[in-house]
């Protein structure tokens, strides 16, 4: 479980949550879904900046951790600070992954694979652009 005190911690009821996020965003952080491959608006976007949590601003991935994986997802070496995301077991759809979470509102993000940069770390966090705001650097 991430470092984050329950004071962080935004909670919002289901309605909240569909009158704040567009159909897509509220699908992917508040209900797991995931957008198809190459369509989301961050998977080939190269601008600096921070990558932040679409659902309640937390920053979650800085832009040079970004890589080309080839996935069609918006692929990162490791978050912005590790207490920002909660990993959890997800064993849906027949598949052992690991999912990522924002440790602040509990928006599904996308999922974790071990395939990544090995001179990196060696980890994917393979993150859906709905789930994301990127706030360039000025």
């Amino acid at each position: 479980m991430a470092d984050t005190t329950d004071k962080d911690k935004i909670v919002k009821t289901d309605e909240q949550w569909r009158e704040e996020l567009s159909p897509e965003a509220y699908a992917v952080l508040r209900r797991g879904g995931t957008e198809a491959p190459f369509t989301g608006r961050y998977a080939v976007d190269h601008t600096d900046g921070m990558f932040r949590c679409g659902g309640c601003g937390a920053e979650l991935f800085a832009s040079d951790t970004k890589f080309e994986s080839g996935s069609g997802w918006p692929s990162f070496t490791e978050p912005a600070a590790r207490e920002h995301v909660t990993l959890i077991e997800d064993s849906s759809h027949g598949m052992a992954r690991v999912e990522v979470r924002c440790a602040r509102c509990d928006g599904h993000l996308g999922h974790v694979f071990d395939d990544g940069p090995q001179d990196k770390g060696g980890l994917r966090y393979c993150i859906n652009s709905a789930a994301l705001e990127l706030e360039p650097k000025s």
